[in-house]
């Protein structure tokens, strides 16, 4: 492994899956502004849309998506720039 190239500044971090509230205590070098009390000590927060306890890979749940609808709402919104 070469020498000097990884970071030094490790700490633990809490992730938070925002779409279900999970979380979880690493290690990062993740900067963030927000901290969160977690098993009554402060750490630093790392908000995420997704993790393997809500990815439906991971959970074996399927979510359906309105695809349809979210392409016409953008072709309706942008349907003025048309040539």
């Amino acid at each position: 492994m070469k020498q000097g190239i990884h970071p030094e500044n490790y700490r633990l971090v809490v992730f938070k899956d925002m779409s279900n509230d999970e979380m979880f205590l690493c290690k990062s070098t993740a900067d963030t502004k927000d901290t969160i009390e977690y098993e009554g000590q402060e750490y630093p927060l790392i908000k995420m849309e997704i993790s393997s306890t809500s990815h439906p890979f991971y959970t074996g749940k399927t979510k359906l998506v309105d695809t349809a609808g979210r392409v016409d709402k953008f072709m309706n919104k942008y349907k003025k720039f048309a040539k």
